[in-house]
């Protein structure tokens, strides 16, 4: 999402859908180069009909951080050279720090990225005016949002995909998308190089990283934590001031939280030790289920295919949908999960996470393919599940096998449509009614009434011949 308003010195191209964009911002930047601003230009997505915004973010402005070091531009930096570097930005004290490390360390332009994945409003305020004070020479903005829903969201949905028996993939399944507009960027602007913030010690560095190699595996890519002699809060600051960065000034969060559209997350600080029940004030998305409304709250989700499409009989898109749910998940305490996990780099690690709406989406359809699949194709989909959630929390979306699970999944759901009646009350989600056209459940044969259909009294040989495996070891053991 971008800002309502340009910094002083910016002005904006429109580009309509039909024009050549790339020759828009080619013939921007040209005609830029000489101005004592910076380029701003609208690049409607095709597909999503996401706005896309490419700032440029720093210039000749008066003002801006022209003594941040940046090393020779011609010659290199302290470690190599590089032309043009992406760089996932959020704008945060970490990402505004790396921008003159990488124009230092490598002599290059930084482009900044940002990606919408729903992480809020309050997030991307100001991402401009930061990018261009840590000396970045463009900002890109994406809006993913639907995208990350319809495209990476729903297939695990539809999946069936849980990590571990509780965690939905919320951060695992945004890396991927980030990574992948990171690339398209990339090739936009003419960078050689891609950069992101994570540790060494997490599982985003491997979800970034693995994807850049996927998509172009030319790419160059610059993990900063991997690399420089930074170890915390204090000397990134302390780098940022002798680097004429100005310093985020913000509430430092006792988290390590990560949000977006499908759900946030918690970590670090009591949450650290096992043993620590986490503080309610942690929580941001739901309010604690004894708080929750005395009443319960029905909802109908309508489904098709294996995917949600409406609400009460509304029809929405996917990140309108999920938006919804997660205002009314969040106020029926709904979707709190605390868990243990395993993570990819081989430590243990505990989080909490918040996920009203996607624990609303799941539970209805799960229930619904109670309808609609048979026991065999119900197995080996739980089957299949697990295989796909490890892949995903893995970094291994863009691999052949995840990707031949998903034409496997739309398969197997093809006939997962109808809609089902959920009760929401203080944390729980329960089911209330189930409908389809394709239901496999019919009255006339479960009914404990006797009907055309099913005989009971065929049971007994079905019993004899499904038992004999059993019959013939215990024949064996008595010696008979």
């Amino acid at each position: 999402m971008a800002s309502a308003g340009a910094p002083s010195g910016f002005f904006r191209i429109s580009v309509r859908p039909d024009s050549n964009a790339s020759c828009f911002v080619q013939k921007a930047a040209a005609l830029s180069g000489g101005l004592p601003g910076a380029t701003a230009v609208q690049v409607p997505r095709r597909r999503h009909k996401a706005r896309n915004a490419i700032r440029c973010a720093a210039g000749k402005e008066q003002g801006a951080v022209s003594t941040a070091s940046s090393g020779d531009q011609t010659k290199g930096g302290l470690r190599g050279k590089l032309n043009k570097v992406v760089l996932a930005y959020s704008g945060g004290l970490d990402t505004s720090v790396i921008v003159p490390w990488l124009r230092e360390n490598y002599g290059c332009e930084v482009v900044c990225f940002t990606a919408d994945v729903g992480q809020g409003a309050i997030e991307l305020e100001g991402l401009e005016k930061k990018a261009k004070a840590s000396g970045a020479c463009q900002l890109v903005v994406k809006d993913l949002k639907e995208e990350f829903v319809s495209e990476y969201i729903y297939p695990c949905l539809r999946a069936g995909a849980v990590y571990e028996r509780k965690y939905l993939l919320g951060t695992s399944m945004a890396r991927p998308v980030i990574a992948k507009a990171m690339v398209d960027v990339a090739k936009e602007v003419g960078a050689d190089a891609v950069a992101h913030g994570c540790t060494g010690k997490g599982n985003d560095q491997v979800r970034f990283e693995l994807t850049f190699y996927a998509l172009n595996p030319e790419l160059k890519v610059v993990a900063p934590w991997r690399e420089w002699d930074i170890t915390g809060r204090e000397d990134a600051i302390e780098y940022a001031k002798k680097h004429n960065v100005p310093v985020p000034v913000s509430k430092k969060s006792i988290y390590s939280r990560d949000r977006n559209l499908w759900h946030l997350s918690h970590e670090g600080d009591i949450l650290e030790d096992p043993a620590n029940e986490p503080k309610e004030d942690m929580y941001m998305m739901s309010v604690a289920p004894e708080n929750a409304p005395s009443e319960p709250e029905y909802l109908e989700i309508g489904i098709v295919a294996g995917v949600p499409v409406s609400i009460n009989g509304r029809d929405l898109s996917p990140a309108s949908l999920l938006a919804e749910l997660n205002e009314i998940g969040g106020k029926h305490g709904i979707g709190r999960i605390d868990m243990v996990e395993n993570r990819l780099v081989g430590m243990k690690s505990r989080g909490v996470y918040e996920t009203p709406g996607g624990t609303i989406m799941a539970a209805a359809v799960r229930e619904l393919e109670a309808l609609t699949l048979d026991r065999e194709t119900m197995q080996w989909k739980d089957i299949v599940a697990l295989k796909y959630a490890e892949l995903v929390y893995a970094g291994l979306w863009f691999n052949p096998l995840r990707q031949g699970f998903d034409a496997l999944m739309e398969k197997l759901t093809a006939t997962t449509t109808g809609s089902v009646t959920l009760k929401l009350y203080k944390g729980s989600v329960s089911v209330a009614s189930r409908k389809s056209p394709y239901s496999l459940y019919r009255e006339d044969i479960s009914s404990f009434e006797n009907g055309e259909i099913y005989n009971q009294a065929d049971a007994e040989g079905f019993i004899r011949l499904y038992g004999l495996p059993t019959r013939v070891r215990a024949m064996l053991e008595k010696g008979l």
